[in-house]
């Protein structure tokens, strides 16, 4: 049996229980995976260490993929994002959420399936800032036809791989012309070039997100420039019961961090009552990821395991207290094991 590697990146409040919690599933579930643990975000500045050391990115780098627990970003002040950093450094275009009603979580809306492309390295997230004049400043939204092309192309890829119908970009192209309008035109080249077995719309993204809230159903695949693809993906999260319960990927043409999308949750990190589902999951989609890279049935089996378990235990009312359940941090882990 091939033993994968994985650069581990526990981050800081809540991620070092969820991670270890994790750990134990995929321990139990077989998973041929080794640990190559490093720090990041908080959790290196209190070493004394950059809040992304390059120790950490050359893990990554050397391994080919990451496990990533939450890291704290500060709001309006400090350092940057260890998330945009990550994704500017490694060249991690692809930001990719799946999206799915779960058994035994109850939301106003049953049978979502949905998956979000997120275009991860341009957009306003590309931190092109300055201040015109005291008391102005400005962000600048960079789009290129190369990031717009590869994304689309990317995900008209995932699509056909995944066996799903229809790609529907959102976009505000009758307003920001030339970055989403270049962004809109290079999605429907590539479906018209290569992948005209895929349905494609195109929806305002206003508009979209109000239909969004209304029948999530009439959608499938949703590419999104970067900062609508951050937005967007929380929504719809929502629509299924919120962050701890989806997983997040960001993939690029040689390396790929598998990530829980929620916070780092500072008020009760050390309080063990954290749902390490979203990460759990997310490591599902990295087992997935070994198996369609690599070639190793034997990550797709555990995969397929470990998804069996957790959602049986979410059908029989073996939940978190954030799902309304009693269960803490290491007793949800316990009753996935339990069902494995």
């Amino acid at each position: 049996m091939t033993n994968h590697t994985i650069a581990l990146i526990a981050g800081d409040g809540i991620g070092p229980e969820v991670t270890v919690a994790v750990q134990q599933v995929l321990e139990a579930a077989g998973a041929p995976l080794s640990w190559d643990e490093h720090p990041a975000g908080l959790a290196a500045l209190e070493r004394d260490l950059d809040v992304l050391p390059e120790s950490t990115v050359e893990a990554i780098l050397h391994h080919g993929l990451a496990l990533k627990g939450p890291c704290t970003t500060p709001v309006g002040e400090g350092f940057s994002s260890v998330n945009v950093q990550l994704r500017k450094q490694l060249e991690l275009y692809a930001a990719v959420r799946p999206v799915r009603s779960l058994p035994g979580v109850d939301t106003r809306f049953e049978d979502v399936d949905l998956v979000i492309i997120r275009e991860n390295t341009e957009g306003l997230y590309s931190g092109v800032e300055n201040e015109v004049t005291p008391g102005v400043v400005m962000s600048m939204k960079v789009a290129s036809e190369r990031g717009c092309r590869r994304i689309a192309h990317w995900a008209f890829r995932y699509a056909t791989q995944r066996r799903r119908k229809k790609i529907t970009v959102f976009h505000k192209a009758n307003i920001m012309k030339l970055t989403d309008g270049l962004f809109i035109r290079m999605a429907a080249e590539e479906h018209e070039r290569e992948y005209p077995n895929i349905e494609y719309q195109e929806a305002i993204i206003d508009a979209g997100c109000m239909r969004l809230v209304q029948d999530p159903s009439q959608f499938d695949v949703l590419l999104l420039e970067n900062l609508y693809g951050d937005v967007v993906s929380d929504l719809c999260a929502g629509l299924v019961g919120g962050l701890g319960v989806v997983p997040g990927a960001n993939i690029g043409e040689s390396h790929a961090v598998f990530e829980a999308v929620h916070g780092s949750a500072p008020d009760i990190a050390g309080q063990g009552v954290a749902n390490p589902l979203a990460l759990l999951m997310s490591a599902v989609m990295m087992l997935n990821y070994i198996a369609d890279t690599r070639g190793d049935k034997e990550c797709r089996r555990c995969a397929e395991r470990i998804r069996d378990a957790y959602d049986q235990a979410l059908k029989d009312g073996q939940k978190t207290r954030d799902l309304g359940g009693e269960l803490d941090t290491n007793t949800f882990a316990a009753a996935v094991i339990e069902r494995l």
